[in-house]
């Protein structure tokens, strides 16, 4: 498992990367703020599921910088790359702080958000001067669905082969075993 990072400094927001981005894969800039993100969010006390976009396999969009989502989601979002996921472990007062967010969040909560960091654009408001930039944007965007889509592919085939692997060594083990067992008794 990665380590864990500290990213204030007073441990209220530490990340722990669970799948690290290809090496050339973007990262959210002021030119690019607004993020797609997949995540699941859990309360670290009970582990209950608190919200999630992976039942409907939806993102969730927002600009980071703006005061949009909780603290602790503009600190970490901004340390990841297209394709990597990470777990995102913030005390309260980088969460939702001494309100919560009733019914689902109680007051002082500390979380636990595992985060895919799907793309990353820009805003909706951004003065695209030309269609050639227009294209270049979308280009630029299907590239990181395509790097996050590789990578997710890569992932699944390893856990395959490794699957088949294990596989294969259980039953090398059976077949040895059978063999062993044959001829024992026969000799007097």
């Amino acid at each position: 498992m990665s380590e864990e990072i500290d990213l204030t400094g007073d441990g209220g927001v530490i990340k722990t990367i669970l799948r690290h981005a290809k090496a050339d894969a973007v990262a959210p800039t002021t030119d690019n703020p607004v993020v797609d993100v997949h995540y699941e969010g859990i309360l670290a006390e009970t582990g209950d599921v608190f919200d999630t976009t992976r039942e409907d396999n939806t993102v969730f969009s927002f600009e980071i910088g703006t005061g949009s989502v909780i603290k602790s989601w503009d600190v970490a979002l901004r340390t990841m790359k297209v394709g990597e996921i990470a777990k995102i472990k913030c005390k309260p007062e980088y969460g939702y702080g001494s309100a919560g967010s009733p019914p689902d969040i109680p007051p002082n909560a500390t979380l636990v958000f595992e985060v895919e960091l799907v793309a990353c654009r820009p805003r909706k408001s951004s003065n695209l001067g030309s269609a050639s930039e227009e294209r270049a944007r979308l280009e630029e965007l299907k590239k990181q669905r395509e790097i996050a889509a590789a990578t997710k592919e890569e992932e699944k085939k390893k856990r395959e082969e490794a699957k088949a692997a294990a596989a294969a060594r259980i039953q090398a083990k059976l077949g040895s075993k059978k063999a062993q067992g044959k001829g024992k008794g026969k000799a007097k």
